[in-house]
This record gives C-alpha cells, sequence and structure tokens, in this order.
C-alpha cells in the first residue's frame, strides 16, 4: 500500500541559535506540535537526527532519511550558529489524516503566526508524493520534489493538498478541501 510522503520548508526570519524570545518560542511551538501530531491517527514516521540537536541539520546522520539537503534558493547560513531554516519529512498512510493533522489544531494555531517566523519567499513551502509501503523518503527526495512544484506546477510525483493525486497518478480531491483551502489565511 503506497504511503503519504510530506515535506516542508521554510526559511526563518533568523537563526536557529538566534537567543531571542521569537526564536525560543518557535522551538516551544514546534517542539509541541511534533509531538502532538506524532500522535495524529495516519502519522507513521519523520526524519529525526540521530543526536537530535537543536540547530544541527547539515552533517547530522539521518539514518535511512538520507543526507541532509535544502532547496536551491535557501541562500543562509549551514552552521548551528548560522542555519535559518525550518523543515520536516513524514510518511503518512494517506493525504486525509496529513492534511487533518496540518490544518487543524496547535499546528494550524502555528501556521497562523508563520510570518513572526518565517521569511516570505515566493517558493512553495510543501510538497506531497507517493511512495511504496517500506520506502522511506529522503531529504534530497523532498527537495527535489518541492524545486519540481516550485518549476513546473504540481504533478503526480509533487503535488498539494490542493492539487493533489491518487497514487496510481490520477486527480484527487483531499476530503472537505474547497478552492484555495489550504492556503492558510
Amino acid at each position: 500500500m503506497p504511503q503519504l510522503a510530506l515535506y516542508t520548508f521554510g526559511v526563518l526570519q533568523s537563526p536557529l541559535a538566534d537567543p531571542t524570545p521569537l526564536t525560543h518560542e518557535f522551538y516551544d511551538i514546534g517542539e509541541a506540535v511534533y509531538r502532538k501530531i506524532s500522535q495524529h491517527p495516519g502519522y507513521l514516521a519523520r526524519a529525526e537526527a540521530a543526536g537530535g540537536d537543536r540547530g544541527l541539520l547539515f552533517g547530522a546522520d539521518w539514518g535511512a532519511w538520507g543526507e541532509f539537503a535544502v532547496p536551491t534558493w535557501y541562500d543562509k547560513g549551514r552552521t548551528v550558529e548560522t542555519t535559518a531554516l525550518a523543515t520536516t519529512l513524514s510518511l503518512w498512510t494517506d493525504l486525509n489524516p496529513a492534511f487533518d493533522a496540518v490544518y487543524t489544531g496547535l499546528h494550524r494555531e502555528a501556521l497562523n503566526r508563520r510570518y513572526d517566523w518565517f521569511e516570505r519567499t515566493g517558493h512553495p513551502n510543501y510538497v506531497c508524493w507517493w511512495v511504496f509501503d517500506g520506502v522511506i523518503p529522503t531529504w534530497q527526495d523532498g527537495v527535489s520534489k518541492l524545486e519540481h512544484l516550485h518549476d513546473h506546477g504540481t504533478a503526480p510525483h509533487a503535488f498539494t493538498f490542493h492539487h493533489s493525486f491518487a497514487p496510481d497518478g490520477t486527480p484527487t480531491r483531499v476530503k472537505g478541501i474547497g478552492p484555495k483551502s489550504d492556503q492558510v489565511r
């Protein structure tokens, strides 16, 4: 049975190591969101660095999720002191549970505040695609799919919740989505 891979990427206004209250708030909310999402029906797994160190993304051991990678448009730092990004890579049983986890509850509350923390880059901030059961998507897969989405729009191998595809490549709709409903206001 295919599983849904979901890659998210955002450029932060300040580095993760920045000691400002806004950065601490982002971390605190982020940790609470991860805990809540990991309990959500349909959630299977997410990429986590073996060491779990805050801010250590480049050079961390990501195991089966592969070497850490970022889109070509990311032009900020790559050290623990200068990295200014937030990204996730996760696996889900289907579109509906992933959509529900992203657009309800604590994660929805965080999305409503995203411009407090993230720059407006003009690039997509997430992409979905299907993988075969047992396949672990890699960071490079996520970057490649996100860049394809930016450059060419949605396709069966790189899509959004609003313009989604079934595992067989046919267009589909996430239950309850109407026009532009995957764009949080």
